[in-house]
Parts: structure tokens; sequence; C-alpha cells
């Protein structure tokens, strides 16, 4: 194993020289993106296939799923040893992990021979990709600045693309300076966000980038993703509405010109039981100007097929309008944002309700959450040991399980019998 003193200059250069000596994903990009491509057209067939060259050394693979008398199967014949050291790790586990959903600045989990304490450190640095283009953002300011102001970041940025004399809507600077925004550029696109990511002359790196942009902005943070902190994939904005015949159609219809304001790329879609509802909630976009968004009005035969819709559509934004429509709020799992209510229109939640209008789009509300602080905090256990005996005796065995046998060593030579 080669080894190699190395002396701290300047820690910064170091940090990155230290990194530099490990590939990076871009290493394996290429291939990972053809494989993607393969599996998402061929399925099971093209998994199996890669299974086959690159696991199983050309032998038929089994099938995918396992089958559940094969689990149970593999738990009955576990060392005693091991299973022992599994069944603890997943208690002391559990312990820690339901600790931390209480969302605690700090909390201390005390095993007795040992503890883990769950802290939280604010990103150092941070920016704000406010769009441009053909309009401008200030409330983006506002959604993106203040949470990083309140979970204490350092610096905040604001990056914003000119406009065609070169400078930025004043409107959306002066929201800068109320929202306490430490520096601002003027630049957009992928090359804002690589300046970012990465740094420049006029352009210090960040820890995190947050906010909306075209598609060039939101590729360019998926890219840049594994070296930086981001938000999420912020695609183009959806809506749907969910309305009960006793519903009014002109604010619901209002909802949908609102959100088809965004243009081209935008989805809104309404849905309801009733067809003369529906149709009411059309008159007025039929007669607006095209935006250049897709609006469909879908019938559905019960609220338990549009409660389905919405669950698999998982859109940005979900309003629940009439009576029947609104009970199912208690149900909805996966919307960046609910509106419950035909006085609750989404524009609201745009500007001033207090949530944050920084939300996951195309279906990303499945598994993304809408900007908060937590977007610029990190979480880190710490962990003392006072007792080390008993859990090396019982993860050592794990360790070994799994062919590490020198984690096992510094574990097992912390018992102080061998000692």
């Amino acid at each position: 194993m080669r080894c190699e003193l190395v002396a701290i200059t300047d820690p910064a250069v170091t940090a990155a020289e230290l990194r530099a000596l490990i590939p990076g994903p871009e290493s394996v990009a290429e291939t990972v993106s053809e494989i993607i491509g393969n599996v998402r057209s061929g399925g099971d067939a093209a998994v199996l296939a890669y299974t086959r060259e690159l696991d199983t050394s050309g032998a038929e693979p089994r099938p995918l799923v396992v089958e559940e008398r094969d689990l149970d199967a593999a738990a009955e014949q576990l060392d005693p040893t091991v299973r022992s050291g599994l069944e603890q790790a997943i208690d002391n586990v559990r312990r820690v992990a339901e600790v931390a959903l209480d969302g605690a600045e700090q909390r201390e989990v005390d095993f007795g021979t040992h503890s883990v304490t769950l802290r939280t450190a604010p990103v150092s640095s941070a920016a704000v990709y406010v769009p441009g283009g053909r309009a401008s953002y200030p409330s983006t300011v506002v959604m993106g600045v203040i949470p990083a102001r309140v979970a204490g970041v350092g610096t905040v940025a604001v990056c914003v693309p000119p406009r065609a004399e070169g400078e930025i809507d004043p409107t959306v600077l002066g929201a800068c300076r109320l929202a306490k925004a430490d520096i601002v550029y003027r630049m957009g696109g992928a090359q804002a966000v690589a300046a970012l990511a990465y740094g420049a002359e006029s352009v210090s790196p960040v820890d995190v980038i947050v906010g909306p942009g075209n598609l060039y902005v939101q590729e360019a943070k998926q890219q840049v993703s594994a070296h930086v902190g981001i938000d999420g994939f912020a695609g183009p904005s959806d809506l749907l509405i969910i309305a009960a015949p006793d519903a009014d159609p002109q604010p619901l219809a209002l909802d949908l010109l609102a959100q088809a304001e965004h243009g081209a790329g935008t989805l809104v879609v309404a849905v309801s039981t009733s067809a003369e509802l529906l149709q009411a909630m059309a008159v007025p976009l039929a007669d607006a100007q095209d935006t250049g968004a897709v609006v469909r009005f879908v019938e559905a035969p019960d609220y338990e097929s549009a409660l389905a819709l919405a669950e698999a559509l998982a859109p940005e934004h979900l309003q629940l309008a009439g009576r029947q429509a609104e009970e199912l709020a208690p149900r909805i799992t996966n919307a960046g944002c609910l509106f419950v209510g035909e006085e609750t229109g989404t524009a609201f939640g745009d500007y001033i309700a207090g949530s944050n209008h920084i939300l996951p789009t195309s279906g990303a509300a499945r598994f993304a959450s809408g900007l908060t602080p937590w977007h610029f905090i990190r979480r880190f256990s710490q962990v003392r040991i006072s007792d080390p005996v008993p859990l090396a005796r019982q993860a050592a065995p794990v360790a070994r399980a799994e062919g590490f046998e020198l984690h096992a060593q510094s574990m097992v030579y912390r018992i102080r019998d061998n000692r």
C-alpha cells in the first residue's frame, strides 16, 4: 500500500488535491448514461442482460425478484452471532432514526455503552438562481434567500441573467437588498451554474445551488450535483385542480390561466366528476391568449379515481375546491404544495402565503420537497463509545461475514481482555 506524507500549505488547496486523487463520477458518466437508456427502453431484459454480463460471468441470471421463501430461509440459516449483531444494529439504527425525525437542532441518544449525538450545521455558502428572460422574478429572490438566511448560511449569493442592455431588473435588485443577499451576479444559464459550482475569477464557489430555471440551467445543476448540493430538477410548472360540482368555476379558471401564464411546457389540468363544471371552467381559457401551456380537462367517474390520478401525477401544485374534493386533503401525499378551498388560489402560494414557490416538478413530488431551510443544513452524527466490549463482540461477526477482517480486528482490539 503506497503511503505519502504531505504538508498543508493552503487547507482548501490541499483538500482539493486530496479529493482529486480519487476518480470522480465523470469517469463513468458515458457508460452509466448508456446503461440507463437501455434499461428505460428494454426493461427486465436489459437488466438481466447486464446482470449476465457484469455479475454472473455469463451464467443465466435468476429472476430479478427474490421470493419470500428465500428470504425466510436465509434468515433461518444465519450464523447466530451474525444474526445477533444484525438485530442489535437494527435496534440501534432505528432508535437514532426515530429521534432524527423530530428535526431538533441537536439530540443525543444514550445507549449506555455509547451515545450518538445528532448535530446540524448550515452550509457555509449558497446561491439562488433567479430566472430572467421573458419576465423578472423578485418573488423567487424572496423564496430562495430567506430560507437560506433562516438556516444560518454564512454567504448567500444570487445570480440573475442580465437583460439585453446588460442590466438586471431593478425590482429584482431591490428584492435582493431587502432579503439581504450578500452578493448578486449578472449571469445566467448553464455557465452561471458552472461558475457557482467550481468558481471563476469573479465568482466564489458555493456549497449549495437552488432555484428554478430553463432546461439548460436544470441540466447543469444535475451535472454539478456530485460537487455541490442542489434542491432538485425544477422543470416546467404544473397545476392539477380537483373540483367538486359545488365549486365556483370562475376563480378556478383564473387559477388555471395564472399557471398557464408561465408559458410553454407548463401543464395545467382540471379534474371533476361534473362535465358541466369542466365546461364552465374551459370557457375563459378558450378565449385566452395562447401561452404555449398544455391544458387538459379530465372527467373522473368518482373521487377515488381523481385522488389516484393526483397521487400518480404528483403535481407541483395541487388544488382542491368544493366540499367533496376538499375532503380528500388528509389523504394527499404526493404534491409539491397543496391548496385547499376555492378561495385558496395557487397564486397566493407563489407570492405571499408563506409557503415556498420553489417546488418539485415533473412528478418529483413523489420523493422531493419544496425549498425549506433544511436544504441548506447538513445533518451529521457524533459518536462517543464508553464501553466498546459488547459492541465489538456483536459487530465483529457481521464484519467478518462481509469479508472485512480488518474492520473486525479494529473493533476486537478494543475488547480490554485482549490488550
